[in-house]
């Protein structure tokens, strides 16, 4: 493990090098994506002191795009509609120029389902921006590539 008291500025990492690709196909249009695992927790007390137990997992997150394509809205809608619950795979990648040893950090998440559907929205004068919140299954989520100390 190196000195980090030395880090310099340029390497930190710059979001604008992150891909995202949904079932497969390359999103180029993704303004930001965040994906989080939550540790739900019961509390357990002993004596007079209270601690907590994780209980179970939960996993949620969110896509935002510059609207340049309807990106399945048609099909998802239908698929609501007719009760079918459809279940995606997104993969994420960060590769900074800048990072040490040009290493990357990258990770796919499985049955990915979406919670809510913008059916139209505009702005006079503004660029369309979308906001695709989704959840999924933290048991179906892997670091398949990290950015370790060198």
């Amino acid at each position: 493990m190196g000195d980090n008291s030395n880090i310099l500025g340029s390497r930190q990492i710059s979001g604008t090098w992150g891909k995202l690709w949904l079932d497969g196909s390359l999103i180029a249009e993704v303004l930001s994506f965040e994906a989080k695992v939550t540790a739900n927790r019961e509390e357990v007390q002993y004596g007079m002191s209270k601690d907590s137990k994780i209980t179970s997992l939960s996993g949620e997150g969110t896509i935002k795009l510059g609207k340049v394509y309807s990106r399945g809205k048609k099909k998802l809608l239908e698929a609501w509609k007719n009760g079918e619950d459809p279940r995606s795979t997104i993969t994420s990648k960060l590769k900074d120029p800048g990072t040490l040893g040009k290493q990357s950090e990258a990770t796919t998440i499985n049955n990915v389902w979406f919670n809510e559907l913008a059916l139209a929205q505009f702005e006079k004068g503004g660029k369309i921006e979308e906001e695709l919140s989704f959840g999924f299954t933290p048991n179906d989520a892997d670091v398949i590539d990290e950015i370790e100390e060198i």
